[in-house]
């Protein structure tokens, strides 16, 4: 159970991490945000539990986005990239990941997976491509950290059928999240 001593505190979870970020690069944020999701129970008592598919941001500036990602069960994300380095520390659930690369053939292929369970740290590079899952009949919250403005970046995504690529931007991604929601909704009513 967490203590007093080891409440997770949103602001000062920021500050920390932009301190870190002009100290020591992702590599130092990466440390701050290890030390928060090793008592991944207080991050959820400090948060709550999710209950739909949702981005909560902490920060958005041109050099650090911060936000909380929060899967349905069984919730599917298509491959896609973030153009920038990103770190996901997973405080509830569990989050499947299947990494890709691009192909001779100009598309992508499957080359990895990492699973992240709950207390769990990833490091992504610029170039990482990636697809998520949250296997679970339970929700998956995680915190994810960017090096610059994630919302105002230019990204890419791959249709799961045929993994071409087309472009992504905040409209799709508020849409997928809405999509989900019904999806979900509509499966705990049947």
């Amino acid at each position: 159970m967490s203590t007093a001593a080891h409440r997770f505190d949103r602001e000062q979870f920021v500050a920390d991490c932009v301190a870190a970020r002009g100290d020591g690069g992702m590599p130092a944020v990466r440390e701050v945000l290890q030390r928060a999701v090793s008592d991944h129970r207080a991050v959820l008592d400090a948060l709550g539990q999710p209950t739909g598919a949702a981005m909560d941001v902490f920060l958005q500036s041109p050099t650090l986005t911060i936000f909380t990602a929060h899967w349905t069960p069984r919730m599917n994300l298509l491959p896609h990239d973030h153009m920038m380095e990103a770190l996901i520390g997973i405080y509830t659930g569990r989050e499947d990941n299947i990494l890709w690369r691009r192909s001779e053939e100009g598309s992508i292929e499957a080359h990895d997976v990492n699973c992240l369970f709950e207390g769990d740290v990833a490091a992504l590079p610029a170039d990482a491509i990636h697809s998520v899952t949250n296997p679970l009949l339970r929700f998956t919250g995680g915190i994810h950290i960017y090096d610059g403005d994630y919302f105002a970046a230019y990204r890419h995504q791959w249709d799961p059928d045929t993994l071409a690529e087309e472009p992504s931007d905040g409209e799709f991604i508020r849409q997928m999240f809405a999509d989900e929601n019904q999806r979900y909704q509509e499966s705990i009513f049947r």
